[in-house]
């Protein structure tokens, strides 16, 4: 990484070499589902409960059908939906009583959520107090968490009790309970989130010699894709073979070979060996958030698996230059100045990479500048490649860098200081889809140079000056001249040289841009054809 503080323009339309080749391309015909449905409660007998002789009427004598009334705390349907698969009868009352009863205190599962209380019959007998300590009371309580979050969160009674529980008694191989709930009255919109996300992110351990390190990963399809950050999997440019296993949140291990590798916006996507059934993420919009959302962050910090953490969307629009070992050389180096500096002029951010024993201090001589979300959600070494939901558990970014108050150097990596970054899911989603279809993602080239417009004398507003534009390159055929200054790029603001680079690389190769700049003191608009980035 260049720590050059010059105003030397920036070669926007440098050649880079990739580092990295993949190994395999799974073909054209694999898609990755935009938006997979939420499972399906799984089918099961309604329990039901014995009338005592006491209150048997002439129906029942008769052999008609009586209608089941489990008591509250049971594994009873929650607002229309199944009973958890396994759930046992209730038992009947040791003392019933006769006659109409009401019970307008009787707590129930929704309590304290501000869900009203389920319709009952003022004819039924009154249902026995049961504390909510059983795994299905557990469950319903959660369910019932979901539903405070708008139902988006998809969970059925029977895909809830497996996941929070772990596998039934007769599955192949049971692993560990995916998320721990102790006391359900208490849990919030967080548990129902955590509880959908988790099984959707897996821990990556990379090996190669005697380095290696962990991350994080996301599941694209039931089959086994993976997306991650390429320095994840190849060390941080240190290997392009690395070996890699994979650990599901329920403790099933795998091994994975690489798919593709996108150093430019650090993205890959791996594949596991012999994974068919596993939970899809589901993917959200970038471009629909606020400030201020919610956001929680799950991956395997400091290769603590299924953690899980929360915050707020800090900032949007951000981007940030990083050092990167894979990084393509040449073309993405910044020579201009960025305004970022952090103590002792290097960039304060780096990739939130879990390094372990015998990982070597390779220093970056590149860096990539990529398109963030900034968050609060502590993000810390091995959350690389985790995602970040929104608060109806949807993907809308991949974590993949912290900031330091210090040294940025790996030996010394600092812990959370509430700066975390994700990639947005818009940009992750598309680059996803390439390497998955073809092994490589393209990305935009605008053929101009640019600079910060604050590091040129004389100027009056923020934004990313024109040095010189290539002939025959998109900035030229757009009409922009060297002194222009450019504001936006597609509707997103432009503050200097590394906004600008970062957003065009976002875009695909062949893109058509709208683009805002200042000349002679007055805005004025075109549209630029992206060129593609070799």
């Amino acid at each position: 990484m260049s720590d050059n503080q010059g105003n030397r323009p920036e070669e926007e339309n440098a050649t880079p070499a990739q580092p990295v080749q993949p190994v395999a391309s799974p073909g054209a015909a694999e898609q990755i589902p935009p938006r997979p449905p939420a499972p399906q409660p799984a089918s099961a007998d309604q329990p039901t409960t014995p009338i005592p002789p006491a209150q048997q009427t002439p129906q029942h004598a008769q052999g008609q059908p009586a209608q089941a009334q489990p008591p509250y705390g049971q594994a009873q349907p929650v607002y229309g939906q199944a009973p958890a698969a396994g759930a046992s009868p209730a038992a009947p009352s040791a003392a019933p009583q006769a006659g109409p009863q009401t019970h307008p205190t009787q707590p129930y599962p929704g309590a304290g959520f501000g869900i009203p209380a389920p319709a009952t019959d003022s004819t039924s007998p009154a249902p026995a107090p049961a504390k909510a300590k059983s795994g299905a009371g557990k469950i319903t309580a959660l369910i019932v968490a979901a539903a405070v979050v708008g139902g988006a969160v998809g969970l059925g009674g029977a895909w809830a009790g497996f996941n929070l529980w772990g596998p039934a008694d007769n599955s192949a191989a049971a692993g560990p309970s995916v998320v721990t709930v102790n006391n359900p009255d208490s849990v919030n919109a967080t548990s129902a989130i955590a509880t959908k996300v988790v099984p959707s992110v897996v821990t990556i351990n990379v090996s190669a010699g005697n380095n290696g390190g962990t991350g994080s990963g996301v599941v694209l399809n039931k089959d086994g894709y993976i997306l991650t950050n390429t320095h994840v999997v190849t060390l941080d440019g240190e290997s392009g073979d690395a070996s890699i296993s994979v650990t599901t949140s329920d403790g099933h291990i795998y091994q994975a070979s690489l798919v593709g590798t996108d150093p430019v916006y650090d993205l890959a996507v791996i594949k596991l060996k012999g994974a068919d059934d596993l939970t899809p993420i589901s993917w959200g919009d970038s471009s629909a958030l606020n400030v201020g959302d919610q956001t929680v962050a799950i991956g395997a910090p400091l290769g603590l698996s299924n953690s899980v953490t929360t915050g707020i969307v800090s900032a949007l629009n951000r981007s940030i230059e990083i050092a990167s070992s894979a990084a393509p050389k040449g073309g993405s180096s910044d020579n201009g100045q960025n305004g970022d500096n952090g103590q002792n002029g290097g960039s304060p951010f780096f990739f939130d990479f879990g390094q372990g024993q015998g990982q070597s201090a390779q220093k970056p001589t590149e860096s990539i500048k990529i398109a963030v979300i900034q968050t609060d959600a502590p993000i810390n070494p091995g959350n690389s490649g985790g995602a970040l939901v929104d608060s109806q558990g949807r993907l809308v970014g991949i974590n993949v860098a912290i900031a330091s108050t210090g040294s940025t150097s790996s030996s010394s990596q600092a812990g959370s200081i509430g700066v975390g970054f994700s990639i947005p899911s818009d940009i992750a989603h598309r680059i996803a889809d390439d390497l998955v279809k073809d092994g490589s993602a393209s990305h935009g080239l605008l053929g101009a140079s640019v600079r910060d417009a604050s590091s040129v004398q004389g100027a009056t507003i923020t934004g990313a000056y024109v040095v010189e534009t290539t002939a025959g390159g998109g900035a030229a055929k757009a009409g922009l001249q060297a002194g222009d200054i450019i504001t936006s790029f597609n509707g997103v603001p432009v503050t200097g040289a590394v906004d600008l680079t970062a957003q065009v690389r976002a875009d695909a190769a062949g893109s058509t841009a709208k683009l805002s700049y200042v000349r002679d003191g007055r805005t004025q608009n075109t549209e630029a054809t992206l060129g593609t980035l070799k």
